[in-house]
């Protein structure tokens, strides 16, 4: 549980320390930041992804690796297994999180909604980082339409 705490707390003052270092808010500033948080996330997604056991790395299918990363990755980041997992059989899975940890203490209100784009930079990145670990190269979005849940969408790049 302490775990929890820390990394929560860290990700809000990595997130805090973005903003007051850039405080420009044109779309530029915004996008800098996210960018920065994105890569944070990303080289830590790739620093887990080589820190896993050498038989879960081989993974059949596309499909299987993102389900390794909605129970398995998940649970070692945030205590919690992925609450969905959906595909269109294409490329493209969404992967939805009912009680996202980094977004439940600004659940109280709609006026954090706009904020919560910058508190989901970082997990991208880290989605995108473990799968590249696995030798799947994506893009991964978020999106949040009702706070706590969110949904981040991995596009698998074909070669």
């Amino acid at each position: 549980m302490a775990d929890a705490v820390l990394f929560e707390f860290l990700h809000t003052e990595m997130v805090a320390e973005l903003w007051a270092r850039d405080p420009d808010p044109s779309p530029g500033g915004q996008k800098t930041s996210l960018s920065v948080l994105e890569g944070m996330g990303f080289h830590v997604g790739q620093a887990l992804g080589e820190r896993l056991p050498r038989d879960t790395l081989a993974f059949r299918e596309e499909v299987d690796a993102l389900k390794f990363l909605c129970k398995d990755m998940w649970a070692a980041v945030f205590q919690k297994q992925m609450d969905g997992l959906r595909t269109n059989h294409q490329g493209t899975y969404i992967l939805q999180d009912n009680d996202f940890p980094l977004l439940v203490r600004m659940a109280s209100g709609l006026q954090y909604l706009e904020e919560a784009p910058k508190f989901l930079a970082f997990t991208c990145g880290l989605l995108r980082g473990t799968l590249s670990t696995l030798g799947i190269k994506s893009l991964v979005t978020a999106s949040v339409a009702v706070l706590p849940t969110c949904k981040f969408q991995v596009v698998i790049q074909r070669a």
